[in-house]
């Protein structure tokens, strides 16, 4: 029996492929599930559709990503940090710090699209990425300052 899959599966394939299962697999497993559909011309068509939105909504998340990404590119961000001897930071650079740092620039991403190479420990300028999207990543600098005693 053919049936369109509506949902990944491993071993089987993808959203939106048309395989051959044996009829029980689908009546009893695949169907009661959420995880297929028989394949007839409504399902496939109303399948496809749904592929065409995700495409869509992608492309129009890439592009923000790409605007986004012409707009960081080359930018410096200052972080200040407690330091100890020899310049050494009391504990690390983290994503936070660097997407409140952004948010005053006026820029809001998500901290997880926060890329370090390695954790920083001291005062310096350090390359940073920051993935935008599964496609689009930018590097930007961070300079990370002593802050001042009080």
């Amino acid at each position: 029996m053919k049936v369109v899959l509506t949902k990944d599966l491993e071993g089987y394939g993808f959203f939106g492929d048309v395989i051959e299962v044996k009829r029980g697999f689908a009546y009893n497993y695949l169907i009661p599930r959420g995880l297929a559909l028989p394949a007839t011309e409504g399902n496939l068509r109303h399948i496809q559709e749904i592929i065409k939105q995700k495409r869509r909504k992608i492309e129009r998340e890439k592009q923000k990503a790409l605007d986004l990404a012409k707009k960081l590119e080359g930018l410096v961000i200052e972080i200040k940090k407690p330091v100890g001897e020899k310049g050494k930071l009391f504990g690390s650079v983290t994503s936070t710090d660097v997407v409140n740092a952004l948010k005053e620039k006026g820029v809001e991403i998500d901290r997880k699209a926060v890329v370090f190479p390695h954790p920083i420990r001291e005062i310096g300028i350090y390359p940073i990425t920051l993935r935008l999207h599964r496609e689009v990543s930018v590097e930007i600098k961070v300079n990370v300052q002593p802050q001042e005693q009080e």
